[in-house]
């Protein structure tokens, strides 16, 4: 075992960070929950730019808001570490080869999809998809549905998303304010256990941003600084959609995504998995920007690029640029302007969030805590993702067909794909591409 250092390393640069979260940005496979352990790694005991505490601390607060946590984990160490200016570098950073590389691949398969080789592929990372979403819905669910109350909710989700087509805003809201009650009512139904601030906080020597290193001064909380950056953020993403409305036309795909992606940013909570049925309603049932067959292939490919799951809208963006011809025959270019702005407001609220409300919550240190009604929200999430998961088993079996007709070799990848998730901890990555190479061998075969 190696000693502990005495010594805080030296302070790191801005130009020393950005090299940082431009590498972090390639390589966050694995979900929030693997990025967010690869900075724990990297930054708490490797590099030791902050503490454990300290970490955790910010990580809480992230837990709070709608939003990918791990991106806006990495605005906040950035923003603490280097003011705004290392926020945005961090946020963007750790977003932007994702968005390259979904890019690339979402004109790959709206260009080449029919190529047998990449339908091949996708044969078998779609059954894995549906795996990875149950999947997802075992892992919170075992955490977030303590008891019978919280089953409940989930149930009661379920049936409101699945059955009787309650948006998906109307599900949070009222879990929220269930959550509210129930909290009053019946408190000890709704205590949050244990969670990442009751995770191990052990010693890896002294770090540049310490448990004890006093606030910034940047970072420090006052209703001036709060109003202005708030307003700078807000201001900032109103004028950009005031751009697109003005240029395009206010019903034009791109300011319609414009809106319907920054509020579905703001529903983001629980997962990426808890808005996508909402992200469906939206954009296959109601804008009609892509297919539901586009979308579950969208999911298979966000789940083979680094960066947070919700990049999935740039997919969906790209796709609904490219159906829509937005610019005539430049296909392509369509495609990137409905990524980019897919992918600018949905970010954007993260980064309003980090900027102008971390200096409120370095002011409230060790008093962050989830509430009642988030409580409730991660119980009625898991609801909707395991609804979220029949609709795409509906889709990849073809179980809207008799019996004898559904794809009993989709139904055993996933099966199979589900073992390796839940009981061996297959990892992402590893899966898809072992079921696309899968899915090759037994076109092969055919």
């Amino acid at each position: 075992m190696h000693d502990i250092p005495a010594a805080p390393p030296a302070p790191v640069s801005l130009p020393s960070a950005f090299w940082y979260w431009l590498k972090l940005g390639f390589v966050s496979f694995g979900g929030p929950a693997g990025q967010i352990a690869l900075m724990h790694t990297d930054l708490v005991e490797r590099k030791r730019w902050i503490s454990e505490r300290r970490f955790l601390h910010a990580l809480n607060y992230c837990m709070l808001l709608p939003g990918p946590e791990a991106t806006q984990l990495a605005v906040y160490i950035g923003w603490l570490m280097h003011r705004t200016a290392g926020g945005v570098i961090a946020g963007v950073l750790f977003v932007l080869p994702s968005l390259f590389l979904l890019i690339v691949l979402s004109w790959i398969y709206i260009a080449f999809g029919n190529v047998p080789a990449v339908a091949a592929v996708l044969y078998g990372i779609k059954p894995a998809v549906v795996a990875i979403v149950l999947a997802a819905a075992w892992r919170i669910g075992s955490r977030s549905l303590k008891n019978g109350v919280l089953i409940a909710i989930a149930v009661l989700a379920f049936v409101a998303i699945a059955i009787l087509h309650v948006p998906f805003p109307a599900i949070v809201l009222t879990a929220g304010l269930a959550g509210f009650a129930g909290g009053r009512l019946l408190p000890e139904k709704f205590e949050v256990g244990g969670g990442h601030a009751a995770a191990k906080q052990a010693s890896f020597g002294p770090a540049i941003i310490d448990d004890d290193t006093p606030t910034p001064a940047h970072a420090r909380f006052s209703w001036a600084a709060l109003g202005r950056m708030a307003a700078v953020s807000i201001g900032t993403g109103i004028v950009v959609w005031a751009g697109l409305a003005w240029t395009f036309g206010v019903a034009s795909p791109l300011a319609q995504m414009g809106w319907f992606f920054t509020k579905a940013a703001l529903l983001t909570f629980g997962g990426a998995y808890a808005v996508l049925p909402y992200v469906y309603q939206g954009a296959v049932e109601n804008f009609q920007w892509l297919t539901g067959t586009q979308m579950i292939d969208g999911l298979a490919l966000g789940e083979t690029t680094p960066g947070p799951l919700i990049m999935i809208v740039a997919f969906v963006g790209f796709v609904g640029g490219w159906t829509r011809a937005l610019f005539g025959d430049h296909l392509f270019l369509a495609g990137c302007a409905g990524a980019c702005v897919a992918t600018f407001f949905t970010f954007l609220p993260s980064f309003i969030f980090i900027l102008a409300g971390g200096p409120l919550v370095e002011s409230t240190r060790d008093d962050i805590r989830l509430t009642a009604p988030l409580t409730a929200i991660s119980a009625a999430v898991v609801g909707v993702i395991v609804s979220l998961a029949g609709f795409f088993a509906q889709h990849v079996y073809g179980l809207d067909r008799p019996a004898m007709q559904w794809d009993w070799i989709a139904i055993a990848i996933s099966a199979i794909a589900a073992v390796a998730l839940v009981r061996y901890k297959a990892g992402t990555i590893k899966l898809v591409a072992s079921c696309a190479l899968l899915g090759l061998v037994l076109s092969y075969l055919r």
